[in-house]
């Protein structure tokens, strides 16, 4: 059996860290072969007090982000298999881990990943509407470029992939030129094969992605299996997300860091995202064909998040041509 390394990146977690934990300390895999490492980026919440419960393995972020905390817990990983499992990520069985790491019994396997975010009526209503849709962002909705299984279009991307059934899991050959945004949220690697990636002060998890099919590593796998991630449960939260996600892409683009081809993105779909955010009467046709299948008033909350990450993604878009700096971590909150 394999030994594993698992990454977690902290900043104020102490509302959600107990339960990610937990669920790890449960895994029916020999905890002998488990470590779980954490980089902290200063948190001022009980994070640390938690932390040390499950691992003596806690090291400094000092320059905050969860990119940052992923490198400099690498740095300190010694298991075959490198595991990337954020504070707000629960595994939802006894035996997940086993099973993600059962494909990497192929040596062509490089990478595995759940094939769905588990759908649990308890979460809150942005949390549940994430796991229905396979997706945090609505926007890879509608460039078919997700990595999770949706229950509105049905498929877990609309990428081009090559998939063999293997059972328990997909062995998928992704495309060297446009893969979907795999790489968080329970993604495994082969430790050995990020040898040859790029990763220094930061670990972008769908930029190593992208490198390792540079470097024709192409085989994955998709695990049929489910993790829960407690995206959130307010709209502020949301927001905050969302503004973050748009600042830190403007910064570390302009600074040569990002690889991901982001801007070979189809046009026309970014225009149908744009036209169907003002619009709203389309979105409110998808939320209704969503409720169809599944019966969450969730799914209603599509047509807001589409015009809140159209506004956002406008505003630091524009913003991003004149000020080009990181989002601000220093009152951050999970």
């Amino acid at each position: 059996m394999k030994s594993v390394s698992i990454l977690i990146p902290t900043l104020n977690a102490e509302r959600l860290l107990t339960f990610c934990l937990e669920s790890i300390a449960n895994q029916d895999y020999p905890s002998d072969l488990v470590e779980i490492i954490i980089a902290d980026a200063g948190s001022t919440d009980r994070t640390l007090e938690i932390a040390r419960r499950y691992t003596d393995k806690i090291y400094s972020n000092t320059l905050k982000t969860g990119e940052a905390g992923k490198a400099i817990a690498l740095q300190h990983a010694g298991g075959e298999i490198v595991a990337l499992i954020d504070s707000d990520n629960v595994l939802p069985q006894t035996d997940w881990l086993r099973r993600m790491i059962e494909p990497f019994d192929d040596a062509e396997i490089v990478v595995t990943e759940p094939i769905e975010f588990t759908y649990r009526r308890e979460d809150g209503y942005i949390s549940r509407y994430a796991a229905l849709m396979g997706m945090n962002d609505p926007l890879c909705l509608f460039l078919g470029n997700y990595d999770r299984y949706s229950l509105l279009t049905g498929k877990w991307t609309e990428m081009p992939v090559v998939t063999e059934d293997r059972g328990g899991f997909l062995k998928v050959t992704l495309d060297r030129a446009r893969p979907p945004t795999i790489g968080a949220n329970g993604f495994l690697v082969r430790r050995a094969a990020l040898a040859s990636c790029s990763v220094q002060d930061y670990f972008f998890d769908i930029d190593v992605v992208y490198e390792l099919l540079q470097q024709g590593k192409s085989k994955f796998a998709k695990v049929k299996i489910g993790i829960v991630h407690v995206f959130s449960d307010r709209l502020g939260t949301f927001i905050r997300k969302q503004l973050r996600r748009v600042e830190d892409y403007n910064f570390y683009s302009q600074s040569g860091l990002r690889k991901y081809p982001w801007k070979s993105m189809s046009r026309a779909r970014l225009a149908k995202f744009i036209l169907y955010s003002v619009v709203i009467f389309p979105l409110l046709v998808q939320s209704l064909c969503g409720f169809r299948k599944r019966r969450d008033a969730a799914w209603f909350f599509h047509p807001v998040i589409c015009w809140i990450t159209l506004v956002l993604y406008g505003y630091g878009t524009l913003r991003g041509l004149f000020i080009a700096k990181p989002a601000d971590r220093m009152k951050w909150r999970q």
